[in-house]
């Protein structure tokens, strides 16, 4: 029987069992291969980003400190805007199926509900930043 995440060790394992499925999917794999190198702290990183972003109301070890959306438009600009919905929403299924093969309750879906905003504000965000280097630009 699943449980719902309830710790660190939940959302590590929930976050490396995504990115073992994300690295080799052929979409998404070359991005993230070419652009991590270290994984092993890159998944730390995601796992503080997910431990607080899913449990804000606990005092946690680790806060996330970060800029995503920052992270996000620097790789699309170096994959020449390349970046679409597709490459969001293939993310978003591979989120939502390890979520399903690992866990159930609460916190999973929420876990999906702020997958799914962070991807549609990161694609906006990704488009709005292009628009502004192409004025930019003129």
């Amino acid at each position: 029987m699943k449980t719902d995440i309830k710790t660190r060790a939940d959302i590590f394992l929930l976050v490396s069992t995504f990115y073992e499925k994300v690295r080799v999917n052929d979409t998404l794999g070359p991005f993230f291969n070419e652009t991590i190198k270290d994984w092993d702290a890159h998944l730390q990183h995601l796992t503080t980003f997910w431990e607080t972003s899913l449990f804000m109301t606990r005092k946690l070890d680790h806060k996330y400190q970060g800029d995503p959306l920052e992270a996000h438009v620097k790789v699309d600009k170096t994959y020449h805007n390349s970046i679409t919905e597709m490459h969001f929403g293939i993310w978003l299924n591979l989120w939502y199926e390890t979520l399903g093969d690992l866990f159930e309750g609460d916190v999973t879906e929420n876990a999906k509900r702020r997958a799914r905003k962070m991807g549609t504000f990161l694609y906006l965000k990704i488009f709005e930043a292009r628009s502004q280097d192409s004025n930019a630009k003129n």
